[in-house]
């Protein structure tokens, strides 16, 4: 996870993160099997929940994004506080 740019934080406020899910086929050679979703700025405690659910995350096969988070969501029994739904 990176910063979120300081000029959005001036007009949103603290207490959101942002990023991206790396994502790695470890039955590919090398950078062969790596990937990622970029994930919008959400509540930053919904994002360490979030990371916590993908450490040890493990599929047979590659989840797309929107299944991936209603998963997380469901796991985690309540909905995402992403930016753009609470800050629009």
């Amino acid at each position: 996870m990176g910063p979120i740019n300081e000029n959005w934080i001036a007009k949103h406020g603290d207490g959101w993160s942002a990023g991206r899910i790396d994502i790695r086929d470890d039955t590919k050679e090398g950078y062969a099997g790596w990937d990622e979703y970029g994930v919008a700025p959400m509540h930053s405690e919904d994002w360490n929940a979030l990371s916590d659910y993908l450490w040890d995350l493990t599929t047979e096969e590659l989840l797309p994004y929107n299944k991936l988070i209603e998963q997380f969501e469901a796991h985690y029994g309540k909905r995402i506080r992403w930016a753009d739904d609470i800050t629009n």
